[in-house]
């Protein structure tokens, strides 16, 4: 068991793409699920899959490669930890690299990109940062 599931995904996410490989397999839960949505619609993986088992399931990344040793992934940074949580109002998310990451916000209304929470004018906690 972890205590950080986000920081477990954003780890194991670094660590393929350093080691060169083309997917990886974690325990599934909601939050990583939509974290994974997000990734796909935003362009940073190719696609997931959700694997059924006995337990809660496994939850299959496909890393994105846009050169041979280059992912579109260029890094990954956890913002709000479990000992320091960090929200922020619409007006004061972050923009990440001037736009050209996204940071990921958990908002009343589900997880969501920051130009989405912008856009809505909902604030929340500001989850990572991915670029």
């Amino acid at each position: 068991m972890t205590t950080d599931p986000i920081a477990d995904l954003l780890t194991r996410i670094r660590n393929s793409i350093m080691a060169g490989h083309e997917k990886l397999d974690m325990p599934s839960s909601k939050m990583k699920i939509r974290i994974a949505e997000i990734l796909q619609d935003e362009g940073y993986i190719n696609g997931f899959k959700l694997i059924k088992n006995h337990k809660q399931g496994i939850l299959r990344i496909y890393i994105k490669w846009v050169e041979p040793k280059k992912s579109a992934i260029t890094g990954l940074k956890r913002v709000s930890k479990p000992g320091r949580r960090v929200y922020s109002s619409f007006s004061d998310i972050p923009r990440v690299l001037r736009g050209m990451g996204i940071a990921i916000v958990s908002t009343s209304k589900g997880i969501v990109t920051d130009s989405v929470a912008r856009r809505e004018k909902r604030g929340g906690e500001v989850v990572c940062y991915i670029w």
